[in-house]
C-alpha cells in the first residue's frame, strides 16, 4: 500500500502541488484582510475580498505555470530554482497590484493588503518548498544511514565543499559525511553545509573513535609531501579505510563527479618522495627514431614502451620471450596511438645469438634499451646458470649486435644489487655493467647503464605479495625486522632510463638519488593500515629470515666509482672503470661455457673471479628454498 500511494503521488505530483499552492495563496490573501479589517468590517468588504482573492490566485498560478515552477523537482532544487520562485512571486504581485487598480478602482483594495498578501504568499510558497526539500533529503539520509559509510573529511577547503555539495545533491550515494577536520584554527567549531568542523588533524584518531568513522577522505589535493605524510600518519593510527581526493583542476578537465574520483591512498603517498624532475632531452633521442626495447613486456620494459611512444618514434620494436605480456603491451599501444608509428613485436630470447642478430639486421634500431633479465634473487641462487645465460649472455648478445649494426645508443637497465653483490643475480648484473663499460671502450655506440633500487608494484616485487597476503587475511612475511630498501615508482625509474640514454657519453653508470631507504617492516605495517586493519592484531607479521643472497640493506654506488653530479640534482654519474677489454671478454666466454654446461658450483666460483666485490655464501643446490 505505501508503495502504491507513493506511485500515485509521483504520478499526480503537479496537480497536488497546484492544489497546495491554491490553498496557500487563498490563506495568504485572506489573512491580511482579517488582520486589517476585523470581523465587523469583513461583511462590508466581503464581495471585493472574494473577487480580488480569485484574481490574486490567478495571477500567481498563471505566472508559476508560465515560468515552469511546476516542472522543477523540488527535492533536488538548488539556489537558482528558489531564486526563480521569488522572481515569479514578484511578477505575480506586480500583475495583481496593477490589475487591481484597474478592476477594483471603485471598490478600493486596502494598500496594506497588497503588501501583506504578496509577502505572505511569497514566504509560504518559498518556505514550503524549502522545507519539503530538507525533509526529503533528511529522511533519505536517515533511512540509508545504517548501510552507508561514516566518513570524516580532512580539509575544509574547496575540495571538501564540492564533495559535500555532491552529497547533498545525491543522498543515495554510500557516504555519510559525519565531520570535517582542518588545521586552520579559525575554522574549527564552524560548519560547512551543516557538517561541523570538529578539530585539527592531530585530533583525527580521537575523533575517529568518538564519531565511529569508517572512512577518512583526505580532501587537500594541493598538500605538500611533508604535510601529507604527517596527516596520513595520524590517519594510520585509526582502523579507518583511507581515501584521497584528486586534483580539482584535473576533474574539471576530465569531467565527472568528484566522489567517483576518490582513490585509495597508495604506498607512494606514504613514502613522501618528490618526483624526480627530468629534462626534455629524451625527445631528441627518440623522436623519429627506430627504438628497440628488450624485455618490453615486463614491468620496466612495458613502461619504457609507453613513455617512448609519447615521443613519437618512427618505429618501436618490442622484444620479449613471453608472448602474453608482449601482446598486452602491443594492444595497449595500438589503442592509444593507432598507426602514429610502426610497432613490431619480436618473440625471442636474448640468449639466442642468431635470432638477436637477425632482429638487429632486419630492423636496424637507432636506440636500444636492454631491460630483459632474470631478477628474482632467491630463485637465481638455486639456478645460477640460468641467471648467467639470460643476464650475462643475453646482455653480451644484444650489446654485440648493437655494436655490429652501428646502434647510436645502448642503455642497460641495472640494479642496486649489482653493488658489492651478495647474490648470484646481483653478480650477473654487475657483469652486465662491466660488459657495457668494456664495450664503451671499443665501440662507436654510446653504451651506458642505469642503476636504481626497487620499483613499487613491479612484477614479483614485495608490494603485490603483501597485497595478496592481506587479501588472504595474512600473515605478511617479512624476512628481517631491520631490512631496508630504496624505492621508486616505475614511471620515475623509466624516466631516469630515458634521461640517461640521452645524457650519457659512454661507459657511465647513472645513479638516482633515491632519498631515504624504507624499512620493509614499516611498509608492511602501512599497507595493513591502508587496508583498514591493525598490524600485529588483525593481521600478523612474521619474520622468515633473510633468503639466500639477500642483504639487510642495498647500496647504490661502489667505493671504487667516482661520483659526480649532473645538471639534474637528483641524478649522479659513477665514472667509468677502466677494464682490460680483451681479457674481460675472455672471462665472459668462460662464464658462458660453464653456464651452458650447467655446472652450478664452478659457475659461482667463476663469478667470484670476474667480480672481485662479490661476497657469496654457499647455497645447497636443491629446489626447496
Amino acid at each position: 500500500m505505501p508503495q502504491k500511494l507513493a506511485q500515485a503521488i509521483s504520478r499526480y505530483r503537479k496537480i497536488i502541488l497546484i492544489f497546495f499552492d491554491i490553498v496557500v495563496l487563498v490563506a495568504a490573501y485572506i489573512l491580511p484582510w482579517i488582520m486589517i479589517q476585523g470581523r465587523i468590517q469583513m461583511e462590508l468588504y466581503y464581495p471585493v475580498m472574494v473577487s480580488s482573492c480569485f484574481y490574486f490566485v490567478c495571477c500567481f498560478e498563471i505566472t508559476f505555470g508560465l515560468l515552469g515552477m511546476y516542472d522543477s523537482l523540488w527535492r533536488y532544487a538548488e539556489i537558482v530554482e528558489f531564486f526563480r520562485l521569488v522572481v515569479a512571486c514578484a511578477i505575480a504581485v506586480v500583475l495583481f497590484v496593477g490589475g487591481s487598480l484597474i478592476i477594483f478602482y471603485q471598490r478600493m483594495v486596502p494598500i496594506s493588503v497588497f503588501f501583506l498578501s504578496g509577502l505572505f504568499a511569497t514566504s509560504v510558497t518559498l518556505y514550503s518548498r524549502l522545507t519539503y526539500r530538507m525533509y526529503r533529503n533528511t529522511s533519505l539520509q536517515q533511512a540509508g544511514r545504517k548501510r552507508r559509510r561514516r566518513v570524516m573529511v580532512i580539509g575544509a577547503g574547496e575540495a571538501a565543499a564540492t564533495l559535500l555539495h555532491e552529497q547533498n545533491r545525491n543522498p543515495d550515494n554510500d557516504m555519510n559525511i559525519i565531520c570535517v577536520v582542518d588545521d586552520a584554527p579559525e575554522k574549527v567549531g564552524r560548519s560547512m553545509m551543516g557538517v561541523q568542523i570538529m578539530g585539527t588533524t592531530d585530533k583525527v584518531p580521537e575523533l575517529a573513535v568518538q564519531c565511529e568513522i569508517d572512512t577518512i577522505i583526505l580532501a587537500i589535493p594541493s598538500l605538500d609531501d611533508e604535510n601529507r605524510q604527517r596527516i596520513l600518519r595520524f590517519c594510520s593510527q585509526t582502523k579507518c579505510n583511507l581515501r584521497i581526493l584528486p586534483d580539482l583542476r584535473q576533474i574539471m578537465i576530465d569531467g565527472g563527479d568528484l566522489s567517483s574520483r576518490i582513490r585509495e591512498v597508495r604506498v607512494e603517498d606514504l613514502l613522501g618522495r618528490d618526483t624526480v624532475q627530468l629534462s626534455n632531452r629524451s625527445s631528441a633521442l627518440l623522436r623519429g627514431k627506430t627504438v628497440m626495447v628488450t624485455g618490453g613486456g615486463g614491468s620496466i620494459g612495458s613502461e619504457l614502451c609507453r613513455q617512448i611512444a609519447t615521443y613519437e618514434p618512427a618505429h618501436l620494436i618490442i622484444v620479449d620471450i613471453y608472448e602474453n605480456s608482449a601482446y598486452a603491451v602491443q594492444q595497449e599501444l595500438l589503442r592509444m596511438y593507432g598507426d602514429k608509428f610502426q610497432l613490431s613485436i619480436e618473440i625471442s630470447s636474448v640468449r639466442d645469438t642468431q635470432k638477436v642478430d637477425a632482429i638487429f639486421a632486419r630492423h636496424r634500431p637507432d636506440v636500444v634499451f636492454h631491460a630483459a633479465a632474470h631478477k628474482h634473487v632467491p630463485l637465481m641462487e638455486y639456478c645460477p646458470e640460468e641467471a648467467v645465460k639470460n643476464n650475462v649472455c643475453g646482455t653480451y648478445n644484444v650489446a654485440t649486435s648493437a655494436d655490429k649494426y652501428n646502434v647510436s645508443r645502448f642503455v642497460l637497465v641495472s640494479t642496486d644489487k649489482a653493488v658489492n653483490p651478495t647474490s648470484v643475480m646481483g653478480a650477473t648484473k654487475r657483469v652486465c655493467e662491466m660488459i657495457v663499460q668494456a664495450m664503451a671502450q671499443k665501440s662507436k655506440t654510446t653504451f651506458v647503464a642505469v642503476r636504481f633500487g626497487n620499483v613499487l608494484g613491479s612484477n614479483g616485487s614485495v608490494l603485490p605479495l603483501f597485497k595478496e597476503q592481506i587479501a588472504a587475511g595474512g600473515p605478511l612475511t617479512v624476512t628481517h625486522p631491520d631490512i631496508v630498501r630504496y624505492f621508486m615508482t616505475i614511471p620515475e625509474a623509466v624516466s631516469l632510463v630515458l634521461e640517461a640514454g640521452a645524457m650519457g657519453r659512454g661507459g657511465e653508470i647513472f645513479v638516482l638519488d633515491m632519498g631515504k631507504p624504507v624499512k620493509i617492516l614499516e611498509l608492511a605495517e602501512n599497507l595493513i593500515k591502508l587496508a583498514g586493519f591493525i598490524p600485529h592484531e588483525d593481521i600478523e607479521i612474521v619474520f622468515t629470515g633473510l633468503r639466500p643472497g639477500e642483504k639487510l640493506y642495498e647500496e647504490l654506488l661502489m667505493d671504487e666509482e667516482g661520483l659526480r653530479q649532473t645538471e639534474n640534482k637528483k641524478i649522479f654519474i659513477g665514472s667509468p672503470i677502466r677494464l682490460n677489454k680483451d681479457t674481460f671478454f675472455d672471462h665472459v666466454s668462460n662464464l658462458k661455457e660453464i653456464a651452458y654446461s650447467n655446472n652450478s658450483e664452478n659457475l659461482v666460483q667463476a663469478l667470484l673471479d670476474v667480480v672481485p666485490t662479490f661476497h657469496h655464501e654457499p647455497v645447497p643446490w636443491e629446489i626447496n628454498a
